[in-house]
């Protein structure tokens, strides 16, 4: 039987021989939950790479932007981790969400594709890279055809993934403040 004691004081929380503030005894328990959320996507994101040249760093970096670590409306109730837009007969859900026009961020109404889980959400985020939008198949070639993280998170940007005039440099610096760099096979690898 393991008895494990924890003592509250004015300073912190006391667990075995460690002694924590408040703060870092929370910042502890994000970083695990972040851990948990890559390593939950990270066989499909591996799968994805391998099957459509697409860097897991990339699919990582993006669902944890787009879905707030999995903790977004979107992601928890509808399973979609990227923010991707539903077309006509597809299942879907109307949520309102920032948009980037005209030099200013407006909310809207968007309708969202719901899945049945992540890793459908990741497959299916994939295959949208891949395949393109119903207007134009090569419309995220520039990702597809990257072979470092830095180029395809441009690519992101380029090819019209997100109206945020900064994501790029959200996704970049996601990838290397969390070193999901390498989780890219070597020869994709830039290194951060």
């Amino acid at each position: 039987m393991l008895l494990v004691g924890v003592l509250l004081f004015a300073g912190g929380i006391h667990v075995f021989n460690k002694i924590y503030t408040y703060d870092s005894y929370n910042q502890e328990n994000v970083l695990k939950q972040h851990k948990r959320f890559i390593n939950k996507l990270l066989p499909a994101a591996n799968d994805v790479q391998r099957r459509y040249n697409i860097l897991v760093s990339i699919s990582l970096a993006q669902a944890i932007l787009e879905s707030n670590w999995g903790t977004s409306k979107l992601a928890t109730q509808y399973n979609n981790l990227y923010g991707v837009k539903a077309s006509a007969n597809l299942p879907s859900a109307n949520l309102s969400t920032q948009e980037f026009v005209n030099g200013e961020f407006i909310t809207i109404t968007g309708r969202f594709r719901v899945y049945d889980n992540w890793n459908e959400s990741v497959e299916k985020h994939a295959q949208l890279l891949v395949g393109g939008t119903d207007w134009n198949p090569n419309q995220y070639k520039d990702v597809i055809n990257s072979d470092n993280y830095v180029a395809a998170a441009r690519g992101l940007q380029v090819d019209g993934y997100a109206t945020d005039p900064t994501y790029t440099k959200k996704i970049i610096q996601i990838i290397r403040k969390y070193k999901l760099y390498k989780y890219d096979t070597q020869d994709q690898n830039v290194g951060g």
